[in-house]
C-alpha cells in the first residue's frame, strides 16, 4: 500500500483522498510513476485563483483555457467573463474548478502509471 503523502505531500483535502483511494493497492514504484506523471499534469489551484482574478482586471476566461475549458473560455472572453459575475463565481469556487480537473487526470493517469511500472 502506498502513501500518497510520500510521494504527493503537496496535496490537500477532497484531491487528496481521491488520489490516495486511487493508488491504495499500488506498490511504491507504481506510485511514484503516478506521482512523477500526476504532478507534471495537474493544476494547482492556487494557480486557478490567481489566473481567475487577472481576469477580473484584464482578459477573463484564462483560467477556464489552463483548465482545458476552450469554449467556455472563448465564451468568457467575448462576454466580459459573463458580466464579470461568472469571474467571480469562478474565484469562489476555484479550488472546486481545480479538483475536478485534477480527479480526470488522476483517473486518467492512475492505469496508465499502473501498466507503465509493471
Amino acid at each position: 500500500m502506498a502513501n500518497v503523502l510520500l510521494h504527493l505531500p503537496e496535496l490537500q483535502g477532497m484531491e487528496l483522498n481521491h488520489v490516495q483511494m486511487l493508488i491504495k493497492d499500488f506498490s511504491d514504484k507504481q506510485a511514484s510513476q503516478f506521482a512523477a506523471i500526476y504532478r507534471a499534469r495537474r493544476k494547482d489551484p492556487q494557480i486557478i485563483l490567481l489566473t481567475c482574478l487577472i481576469g477580473l482586471v484584464l482578459v477573463a476566461g484564462i483560467h477556464r483555457f489552463i483548465l482545458g475549458q476552450i469554449g467556455m473560455g472563448i465564451l468568457y472572453i467575448f462576454t466580459g467573463g459573463l458580466c464579470v459575475i461568472g469571474t467571480i463565481v469562478d474565484a469562489v469556487n476555484y479550488q472546486s474548478l481545480a479538483f475536478e480537473f485534477n480527479r480526470q487526470v488522476a483517473n486518467e493517469v492512475a492505469p496508465l502509471a499502473k501498466t507503465l511500472a509493471e
